[in-house]
């Protein structure tokens, strides 16, 4: 497999990075293109890969490619790149937002089978959570692919399109929640004397701590709450003050906002 990135942002460069530390890829089988000469550039020096100057060119060394463009490009890129590549077979792996993998397919040859994926940002220190969706001609050992290629940065899971927008309002998106609830466990630290470095240090490990906890136990976040709350203690008391304050609704609502918003930007 000769590795194309069309894009060489935050995103490519760190699932590319990932592939290569746990062995996915190798840098002499890995090509980098950007409109932004100065981002293939930089993308090269990081991860050894061979910079292209152009579509064609990518597509000349390629056969399977990571679309990692802005939204608004992704036609404009993906019919220069099927004129390129013409009848030969390919697989496209697309992390742009909100395009349908009918779109894509449309804009490309029918020897080109497409995936469509929704990782997050915890990519980036490899610790992501990716969705990915099949297109109409994409075959088993596609999937295999891309489950490989993201599991090197993180989670893969396979789900039906229909279900990425619920995807993007949960983990796409989810991040940012957790970074307020970070900031706002600290700042609640804060508000009982402790230190600002040590309150956010305890709150960022204390939601990583948990995470980890869910997923190597495998046991339901109910269990292991009820591990860690003891009656008439201080844990049941701050679960009281969070059920009153509504923080089960406002994740839900937050979900639900967000993923309503991505069925709007993917309709456009």
């Amino acid at each position: 497999m000769n590795f194309g990135v069309i894009g060489c942002g935050k995103m490519g460069s760190a699932l590319v990075g990932g592939a290569l530390r746990t062995g996915v890829l190798t840098p002499e089988k890995v090509w980098g293109y950007d409109a932004i000469a100065a981002a293939t550039t930089e993308f090269c020096r990081t991860t050894q890969a061979k910079a292209a100057s152009s579509l064609q060119e990518l597509a000349g060394h390629c056969d399977t490619f990571l679309l990692a463009t802005k939204p608004h490009q992704v036609r404009d890129v993906l019919k220069q790149l099927g004129t390129a590549l013409g009848e030969k077979p390919a697989l496209l792996i697309s992390v742009a937002a909100g395009i349908p993998l009918a779109v894509m397919e449309e804009c490309l040859p029918a020897s080109v089978r497409v995936i469509r994926t929704m990782p997050n940002t915890p990519a980036l220190v490899g610790k992501g959570a990716t969705a990915y969706a099949m297109g109409s001609r994409a075959l088993p050992e596609d999937g295999t692919a891309a489950a490989t290629l993201f599991s090197a940065v993180g989670l893969a899971i396979a789900t039906p399109e229909s279900l990425l927008d619920a995807v993007t309002g949960l983990s796409g998106s989810g991040p940012a929640y957790v970074f307020v609830m970070i900031e706002a466990l600290a700042d609640a630290g804060v508000r009982q004397g402790l230190a600002r470095t040590d309150a956010i240090q305890l709150a960022a490990q204390t939601l990583l701590g948990a995470a980890s906890m869910v997923l190597e136990t495998g046991l339901h976040p109910a269990a292991l709450k009820d591990m860690v709350t003891s009656p008439g203690g201080t844990t049941i008391a701050g679960i009281a003050a969070l059920e009153q304050g509504g923080l089960r609704h406002a994740l839900h609502e937050a979900v639900s906002a967000a993923t309503h918003r991505s069925k709007e930007l993917s309709s456009f």
